[in-house]
């Protein structure tokens, strides 16, 4: 978090206490609590605090997790975003970009519209039938594919 919204939280949580303890009656008249009596209720806890605390218990908690539940995943994946699927994103646009430069005709129809056959294939567990039988390589590529879409 930044200092920014530490300070905002602050703010709002020290608006909150005022609400929950409320004024104080003092020397005949009613006063609004200080920001130090505020503190003083609370024991020196504060939501900033709490919070920090939730994320350093957090990630103890990652750290014995399994390396294939999600959460740790996503922990050490680039930018938020998977590596597998970085990879077949890759993939998908250097053969957009051989067909967009011309590259045969029965490449064409062999490799087709590949991500529209991934959403269809994801959609309807069905593969789109080809004009010509994919390589090796192709297979591979497709069954690393059919294993994200689960």
């Amino acid at each position: 978090m930044t200092k920014k919204e530490d300070q905002a939280l602050l703010i709002f949580e020290g608006k909150i206490f005022r609400r929950i303890y409320g004024p104080k009656y003092e020397d005949g008249e009613w006063k609004s609590r200080t920001n130090r009596e505020l503190e003083e209720l609370s024991k020196g806890e504060n939501i900033v605090k709490w919070i920090k605390g939730q994320r350093v218990s957090w990630l103890g908690h990652l750290e014995k997790m399994e390396e294939d539940r999600m959460p740790k995943k996503d922990l050490h994946s680039r930018n938020g975003r998977d590596e597998t699927k970085r990879k077949t994103q890759e993939r998908m646009e250097r053969r957009s970009r051989k067909i967009s430069s011309g590259v045969g005709s029965e490449k064409m129809e062999r490799v087709g519209d590949r991500q529209g056959q991934m959403e269809r294939y994801c959609s309807t567990g069905q593969s789109q039938q080809r004009a010509v039988a994919p390589t090796e390589e192709e297979e591979k590529e497709e069954e690393e594919d059919i294993d994200q879409c689960g």
